[in-house]
């Protein structure tokens, strides 16, 4: 497809005007309308403004740019790149992870593969089908598929909500079809609830909704935080997420602490 079409594609998905966005994006609204209609070729320095103001994930951007006959200006370096910088992103991965011990964390790519976790997340996975294991990993399927930690959890349908919440933003940000795949199948599986308005239920006083997890007949209870690279450049580093869980309770930090020193 043509980069107009997809400039235009991106414009409404974000739900602007043509007469709004050529106001952020101070071109006049008839450049743009040639633009999107192709009767006009942008330039690769509008290409990329354009794209920032639209806030286009860094790989849709090379992509944009390819449509327009341009070559892509981000790298997509894999994480066992030994060249130009991804030593420190890796090392600042295994940092945080092992930093973050004796509670769970893990690292996921774009499509929720594992890319790397620390030893607490054994605790996790127990009674998961080995299938599921094995590489890649995905989190999803891991945590909600029938065989993976879903007969464990037990406020499923609000976990399950929540994630789904997120693989949603995730798919109208990038509209990545992949994530369109994996959103479908996730959302066959038994017991997966659609994302609800958030319910603090029944008088309760919470701030977040936390993972319940049934383990070795007590009740896990964790807390969940995400964290990117705030100024990548790099496809592979910006599509990085990093998964960390914290105990919400003494129970949950005496299980974990214990199992770490075990070890």
């Amino acid at each position: 497809m043509a980069v107009g079409p997809l400039l235009k594609d991106w414009r409404r998905r974000r739900g602007l005007s043509q007469l709004d966005f050529a106001v952020r994006a101070q071109v006049s609204t008839r450049h743009l309308s040639y633009v999107e209609t192709g009767r006009s070729v942008p330039s690769r320095e509008l290409v990329l403004h354009l794209a920032e103001l639209l806030e286009v994930p860094l790989r849709e951007r090379n992509g944009l740019l390819l449509a327009a006959g341009y070559a892509p200006v981000f790298s997509a370096r894999t994480l066992e790149d030994d060249a130009s910088g991804m030593p420190y992103v890796r090392q600042a991965v295994s940092r945080l992870l092992a930093s973050h011990e004796p509670y769970p964390a893990l690292v996921k790519d774009r499509y929720w593969n594992v890319v790397d976790r620390n030893r607490s997340t054994e605790i996790l996975l127990r009674g998961v089908d080995p299938d599921l294991l094995q590489p890649p990993i995905n989190a999803l399927r891991m945590a909600l598929h029938p065989d993976g930690m879903a007969p464990r959890i037990i406020n499923l349908a609000d976990w399950s909500g929540f994630l789904l919440r997120r693989l949603d933003h995730q798919l109208l940000v990038s509209g990545d079809p992949a994530l369109a795949s994996l959103a479908e199948e996730v959302r066959s599986y038994p017991g997966v609830s659609e994302p609800a308005t958030v319910d603090p239920g029944q008088g309760e006083e919470r701030v977040v909704v936390p993972l319940r997890l049934r383990h070795d007949g007590t009740e896990l209870c964790l807390l969940n935080m995400v964290a990117t690279f705030g100024t990548a450049v790099d496809v592979t580093t910006a599509e990085l997420v990093i998964e960390s869980f914290y105990p919400a309770d003494d129970v949950t930090a005496q299980v974990f602490g214990h199992a770490v020193r075990a070890s």
